[in-house]
């Protein structure tokens, strides 16, 4: 569809909640595209709801899941809770069959926040769901990618081990690490580096000293704590090519596709330097 350039700038965008002629306004050629648990999965509907972009992932949301706080998050978010655990692992291969069937070659959500303690209750079950769906990916040629910063860098590696499955890869967001205080954000991307399929480009401040369970605050790229130039650089450094997307999450529609934009001219400038370098 595109000959997509080394780290190019993309941007992640919401199916059936983003309007496409706003994405295409941003003037990108690739990016990841999220669905919202309840949205009915219909590669008919697909064309609608894609500004035109290459898809590189389709990011699993699901419906009930919160993210107030930590605990709301552990509480509620990826394959953790129990109750809706079954549900969520059949939407994820629901979500598997339209990304196949859209000719989109990777998956991605967030697990929730693995257990340090592989003795822990919900570590087996949550990491017998994460062996199926990776599983069931395979079958489509797709990997299945964990997102970053709910657990720190050294659990996610060791939890990904012990789930042993080659087609299970990471979409690295550095600002998760930070909004989640669970460690810095370039240690984290020369550690997991190896297994990184795509990343997000996002920033954030680190939670607020003091308070217990509180999460730090999410900021236009290049504002906050992540050192986006220097992110930049280390992905270079380790040899990941792939593109750059962008991720703004803000409950102001018109202010979020500023940012996007911010934040896409903010990577062009930095990737045009890079490539005069070389």
């Amino acid at each position: 569809m595109h000959d997509l350039k080394p780290l190019e700038p993309g941007v992640m965008f919401w199916a059936e909640r983003d309007r496409p002629e706003d994405i295409r306004a941003l003037s990108v050629r690739c990016g990841q595209m999220c669905v919202a648990g309840g949205l009915k999965l219909d590669a008919a509907s697909a064309p609608a709801w894609n500004p035109g972009l290459k898809l590189v992932t389709v990011f699993a949301a699901y419906e009930g899941e919160d993210y107030t706080d930590i605990p709301a998050v552990a509480r509620t978010v990826g394959f953790l809770p129990a109750e809706t655990r079954a549900a969520r692992e059949r939407r994820t291969f629901e979500v598997s069959d339209f990304a196949a069937a859209i000719g989109v070659e990777s998956i991605a959500c967030h697990i929730g926040c693995v257990p340090e303690d592989p003795a822990h209750p919900d570590y087996a079950a949550v990491r017998d769901v994460v062996r199926r769906v990776a599983d069931y990916a395979a079958r489509h040629g797709q990997t299945f990618a964990l997102e970053t910063g709910q657990e720190p860098a050294r659990v996610l590696l060791r939890f990904m081990e012990d789930v042993n499955r080659p087609n299970l890869r990471i979409n690295f967001d550095p600002a998760n690490m930070i909004l989640y205080g669970t460690g810095d954000p370039i240690e984290a991307l020369r550690l997991l580096g190896p297994r990184v399929v795509s990343v997000h480009c996002k920033d954030g401040d680190w939670p607020p000293p003091g308070v217990a369970g509180a999460l730090g605050r999410e900021r236009p790229l290049g504002e906050g704590a992540v050192g986006i130039a220097r992110y930049v650089r280390t992905l270079e450094e380790i040899g990941f090519r792939g593109p750059l997307n962008v991720e703004r999450e803000t409950e102001d529609h018109q202010e979020r596709l500023r940012d996007l934009a911010r934040g896409l001219a903010l990577l062009q400038a930095l990737t045009s330097r890079s490539a005069q370098s070389l």
